[in-house]
């Protein structure tokens, strides 16, 4: 099995769900880290959700969670880690439109 270490950004984030990442068929995905940064001109709040494909259920990591102005959010990271199945999707939403920028780490295991 190869282990291959990955990130992917997603920017201007607003209002409408972003579906940031979709683990690959015959692939397990751990997310490693996932920092999301308010690049708005006022407070606001994220979600982030992951969606389970096999058991048509989404389950939020984080819900309506305040960033400050000119501030980031450690959503995953240091001891937590998320592990991801094929088809899952990890996802985000903020308060306000074009308001987080949003970097993930990951490894996946095909």
């Amino acid at each position: 099995m190869a282990n291959t270490f990955k990130n992917k950004q997603s920017v201007n984030v607003g209002t409408s769900t972003v579906s940031m990442y979709t683990v690959p068929s015959s692939t397990t995905t751990t997310l490693i880290g996932l920092t999301l940064a308010n690049v708005s001109g006022a407070s606001i709040t994220a979600t982030v959700a992951v969606t389970d494909t096999s058991a048509s259920t989404t389950a939020n990591i984080i819900k309506n969670a305040p960033i400050p102005v000119g501030s980031s959010l450690v959503a995953v990271g240091g001891d937590q880690k998320v592990v991801l199945e094929t088809g899952d999707i990890l996802k985000i939403t903020a308060s306000s439109s074009n308001a987080v920028d949003a970097v993930v780490s990951y490894m996946e295991q095909t």
